[in-house]
């Protein structure tokens, strides 16, 4: 019997039309961004932001932003997943639950980070982490969707740098993805063929 995670995967695809009538009560999306956080993160930095965008001003001021992509007026929410510059010292208040719980020894958080802080002291290492994970969030979101009855489009066409001011992110934030999510409307393609495995695997 196959999974229904499997299936959740081979079903997917981005949407582009949604219909503009549905909304999502604040319960759905905050279950949406409940789920989106139980993707993974180095040292369990859990860097990351999402902004919900759903008001008619929000939507048209990130629609322009967005070079005018209709879905993200149409679609119920507009997801803005931000990735954060890695803040090592808030890692033994993160992992203290799982000292707690005995998982883990109580002097590891600690060593955690002192590691995580001597590792992204480097801006470039720190960025390529805070993108990192806002992509792994992104997709978990995504396929968090799908399981509910939704349907995503993920955008990498806009203006970071403009979101970033109209949306009031932190210094230490960037905008990584837009993720549309809804109803769909008819019209949409289904998935997209894939490349074949040839072309994409190598065995080392």
């Amino acid at each position: 019997m196959v999974h229904s995670l499997i299936t959740t995967i081979e079903r997917r695809f981005s949407a582009n039309r949604f219909d503009a009538s549905e909304a999502l009560p604040d319960g759905e999306i905050e279950n949406l961004v409940r789920l989106a956080t139980r993707a993974p993160t180095a040292y369990n930095l859990q860097n990351w932001r999402f902004i919900a965008v759903r008001s008619p001003e929000g939507k048209a001021r990130l629609r322009t932003l967005a070079h005018g992509q209709r879905k993200v007026e149409e679609a119920a929410v507009t997801f803005i997943i931000c990735g954060a510059a890695p803040d090592a010292a808030r890692l033994p208040e993160r992992l203290l639950p799982s000292v707690d719980a005995g998982y883990m020894p109580a002097d590891m958080p600690f060593a955690w980070r002192d590691a995580a802080g001597a590792q992204y002291r480097d801006p470039r290492i720190a960025r390529d982490e805070a993108v990192r994970s806002a992509a792994l969030a992104a997709a978990t979101l995504m396929f968090a969707a799908e399981g509910l009855g939704f349907v995503s489009g993920p955008m990498g066409g806009f203006d970071a740098d403009g979101v970033a001011r109209a949306f009031n992110l932190g210094p230490d934030e960037l905008a990584v993805i837009l993720v549309a999510v809804g109803r769909a409307a008819p019209g949409n393609w289904p998935q997209k063929p894939r490349r074949k495995l040839r072309e994409v695997l190598v065995f080392s």
